[in-house]
């Protein structure tokens, strides 16, 4: 029996025939994917049914937490010479002096924020200046509370949890200030969500002009917020590597100094990844495929260079 990639991509993973295209095998790698399609086939019924389960799981896996999950290399620490930029780590700035678990915290989560920082001006302000994108925004404050497991917001998810984890591994001083403009960033970020509350994506609805200056105003709180935040953990950290969100305007993007191209790209392929069952699976697929040379099947550029942009 010939045996091609999409018959085992049908069994492993059915999302991923879309992804890819047919390709001949020879001999001997038709014989290698007979037996990993023997062995896929032969599972009991309750294995068969976890593993679904688990795919399952992994494509609702949110793109943010695919990109915490590349964030902590385990190799040593490369040094980006081309840039003139060194990866720091928890030997340098102010990060000895400060209690292990704010170290911690602080490489964990900083390229996660300067992300959502990213998002904050790249993706959330072009949205709240175009009232049909209002369903989009609306859908960020909708927690969903699948078989009575309440799952965090995007908002929640990228902003408020990782300020609040931060704000609990800092020093008292500093962690008051952390919390103080954690709550001005929730405030704000309560304003918009009043402002855009019943909107709908593709159900035209009439909304009031009070609405969009109150969800304009919602956004330029949060980004004082979100930059009072930032200025205090490069304070702490003595590393001056978080970078605020300038207020709006014709020249918010080059005082910004971060790329929105990189940053679409990003997200662009973050999706796809996401889309193919994560990094776990999509590497996975990448070893199945058969042809003249290997790609990382997943694309997410590097994080570090991304963040030292």
């Amino acid at each position: 029996m010939k045996l091609s990639i999409f018959s085992v991509l049908a069994v492993v993973a059915p999302k991923a025939c879309e992804a890819f295209t047919p390709t001949r095998t020879s001999a001997h790698d038709t014989n290698l994917l007979s037996s990993q399609l023997t062995t896929t086939a032969s599972l009991p019924s309750s294995s068969a049914l976890n593993l679904e389960a688990d795919r399952r799981q992994i494509l609702q896996m949110p793109a943010l937490a695919i990109l915490s999950s590349l964030a902590a290399p385990i190799a040593p620490l490369p040094a980006f010479a081309a840039e003139g930029t060194k990866m720091t780590g928890a030997a340098d700035g102010n990060l000895p002096d400060l209690p292990t678990e704010a170290s911690r915290s602080y490489l964990q989560y900083r390229i996660a924020l300067q992300i959502a920082a990213d998002y904050y001006i790249f993706d959330l302000q072009p949205k709240l200046t175009t009232v049909d994108d209002w369903g989009d925004i609306n859908q960020l404050f909708q927690t969903n509370n699948n078989r009575g497991q309440g799952q965090p917001n995007k908002i929640e998810r990228d902003y408020v949890n990782p300020m609040r984890i931060l704000g609990l591994s800092m020093p008292p001083d500093e962690a008051e200030d952390m919390r103080t403009a954690q709550f001005k960033f929730e405030k704000a970020m309560s304003k918009i969500s009043k402002a855009v509350s019943g909107v709908r994506r593709d159900l035209p609805v009439e909304i009031d002009a009070n609405a969009v200056t109150n969800a304009q105003q919602g956004w330029e709180d949060g980004r004082v917020a979100l930059n009072d935040f930032f200025a205090i953990l490069n304070s702490i950290t003595g590393l001056n590597e978080m970078v605020a969100v300038p207020k709006a305007g014709p020249e918010q993007n080059k005082e910004y100094g971060r790329s929105a191209r990189r940053y679409n790209e990003l997200m662009k392929k973050t999706k796809l990844c996401q889309n193919r069952g994560g990094p776990a699976l999509s590497q996975a697929w990448g070893q199945l495929m058969i042809s003249g040379y290997m790609q990382d099947s997943c694309g997410i550029p590097d994080l570090d260079t991304y963040f030292y942009q």
